[in-house]
């Protein structure tokens, strides 16, 4: 049997693996473009659970770790793949429920509801990836039976192995670059990094990056008692009762009143709370109404302080926090994620409230857009992610927020552009919501950036540093500069827009970081050059990272 402690340890080590590995795994990144990469997203999405599962002592329960794991990397989710992992571990929350420790039986039900829950959350499910190796494993490990916890891990990381290696032969892409699937290798990596504390070998050491951050912690002991403002760190997860009348959203608005780090999560059968306070048994008291307490934990965290030389890290977040929550009092509102003042102001000058720092290379978590639709003054919130590596995160928030929040599918900074300016404030949610997502599918997208790595597209060899063009998120062709790859782009794009019976009006051509305005001007001039008369050209400085140049086409 696992115990409490050994889980807790299991998913630290895996953290610390993953903090190790991640530049391995993002190595394995066939597309050449320059984005957040996937090792570097489940690494940070683990980072979120060990900072919390730190915190509990010996005596933790099985349970207990894997709903303080489930409710970290919820939130700290950040890319597709880290939102991945983040439900696999979800199914560990639900699978261990109420279980001091867990069999091999009960960890191989745990990850097969986990598989589960990753499969319900992507639209399309893409095989020779990370949904595949965690599928595949899983079932392994169900079919093990009464064996012990070690045993069935074990043949969970075997046919995990087995499955990563199988990968190339499913998806082409992979066999043609000659890796496995970059996802697939941060899931074996985490399982035997598990396995390793399972079979009493210790936990995976952390590197250079946990043992600075750990650094950084020591140093702020000397002012931790200062900084303290609410003593008491008050956790209770509560059974709802049927026929509480009050909702959930109403004791997060008590709590906040009464203290901060305030942490709220449910679902239709608890409620499960994290809360800093000078008054635990107000929270207490409020919390008794919506059913009956399952656990309670209340700490005096001052005192940990004197004894243990350290103080939560919870602080940091409060001094580190987005936003703060809002009552939502307009009928709609938007939240949009980008990077690059012009970029941003844009989205501010066309009605966002809240513009997410975050974009190709920086993917903000499942946290950071939940806080920017809580700090949005509206009813009805769309957001729009315009990245595809950002939307599963964005999704992820919707359950969690105290409103109604509709997430459009924008892939592109155009994309969302044009559903902003498709929105009309007398028009129906519904009505809205269809007109921005056709607004956003009308809209063409042209791309420069450079080769982050050597690649291959239809044959061809792409070098490290070259000049890319992508058209609509895909890669088109490369050239040696900018300027002329933005006019061949824009070129090509008008042509297919007019073979597809699409008119082109206008285009908007934002410049990045790095790119002057003279430059642009003459990116200007090469696009007039290659397109018809009559398509009107505006040009903004953009200011975003990562792309010389975003065209929209309309």
């Amino acid at each position: 049997m696992i115990s409490g402690a050994q889980l807790r340890d299991a998913v630290i080590s895996a953290s610390n693996c993953l903090v190790k590995e991640k530049q391995n795994v993002d190595a394995l990144n066939v597309f050449p473009v320059p984005d957040g990469d996937t090792g570097t997203n489940m690494s940070m999405t683990l980072q979120n659970a060990a900072r919390e599962l730190s915190r509990l002592g010996d005596d933790c329960s099985a349970a207990q770790v894997a709903d303080v794991t489930a409710s970290a990397v919820l939130r700290g989710a950040r890319g597709n793949s880290g939102v991945i992992t983040s439900l696999l571990f979800r199914g560990f929350s639900k699978g261990l429920k109420g279980k001091v420790t867990a069999s091999g039986a009960d960890l191989a039900q745990a990850l097969t509801i986990g598989v589960e829950e990753a499969y319900k959350a992507v639209m399309k499910p893409t095989e020779g990836t990370i949904l595949t190796v965690a599928r595949e494993s899983a079932a392994v490990g169900k079919a093990q039976g009464d064996r012990s916890a070690c045993d069935v891990w074990e043949a969970i990381c075997v046919e995990a192995e087995a499955s990563l290696a199988r990968t190339p032969e499913i998806l082409p892409v992979l066999k043609k670059a000659g890796v496995v699937d970059a996802g697939g290798k941060g899931f074996v990596l985490i399982l035997r990094a598990m396995q390793q504390v399972f079979e009493g070998k210790g936990m995976v050491e952390g590197g250079a990056e946990a043992k600075a951050a750990k650094k950084q912690s020591n140093n702020a002991v000397a002012m931790a008692d200062e900084e303290i403002t609410f003593a008491y760190c008050t956790e209770f997860i509560v059974l709802r009762d049927p026929k509480a009348t009050r909702e959930p959203i109403q004791l997060r608005a008590f709590l906040e009143s009464i203290g901060d780090c305030v942490v709220v999560v449910d679902d239709e059968e608890i409620i499960k709370v994290h809360v800093h306070t000078n008054d635990p048994g107000r929270a207490l008291h409020e919390a008794i109404e919506f059913g009956q307490f399952e656990t309670v934990k209340v700490e005096n965290m001052r005192i940990q302080h004197e004894n243990a030389g350290w103080v939560e890290e919870a602080d940091e977040a409060a001094a580190n926090a987005g936003p703060a929550r809002v009552e939502p009092e307009e009928p709609f509102g938007f939240v949009s994620v980008a990077a690059g003042d012009g970029v941003q102001a844009l989205f501010g000058d066309l009605g966002c409230a809240q513009v997410v720092a975050g974009g190709q290379t920086m993917n903000p978590s499942t946290d950071d857009i939940l806080q920017a639709i809580e700090a949005t003054p509206a009813k009805v919130v769309y957001v729009l992610p315009n990245n595809k590596n950002i939307i599963l995160a964005a999704e992820q928030a919707v359950p969690l927020a105290d409103r109604k929040v509709h997430v459009l599918p924008t892939r592109t900074i155009p994309q969302g552009i044009s559903a902003m300016l498709a929105f009309d404030p007398d028009a129906s949610e519904k009505d809205n919501l269809l007109a921005m997502t056709r607004a956003a599918d009308n809209v063409s997208t042209g791309q420069v950036t450079f080769a982050a790595r050597d690649s291959s597209y239809d044959g061809k060899a792409i070098k490290k540093g070259d000049m890319l063009a992508l058209d609509n998120g895909k890669v088109s062709f490369t050239e040696a500069d900018a300027i002329t790859a933005i006019a061949k782009l824009a070129k090509n794009i008008v042509k297919a827009r007019t073979q597809a019976g699409k008119t082109t009006e206008f285009m908007t051509l934002l410049y990045g970081e790095g790119t002057t305005a003279e430059e642009a001007e003459q990116a200007a001039d090469a696009i007039r050059a290659k397109i018809p008369d009559g398509i009107d050209i505006t040009v903004v400085e953009g200011g975003q990272p990562v792309y010389y140049y975003i065209l929209s086409v309309e």
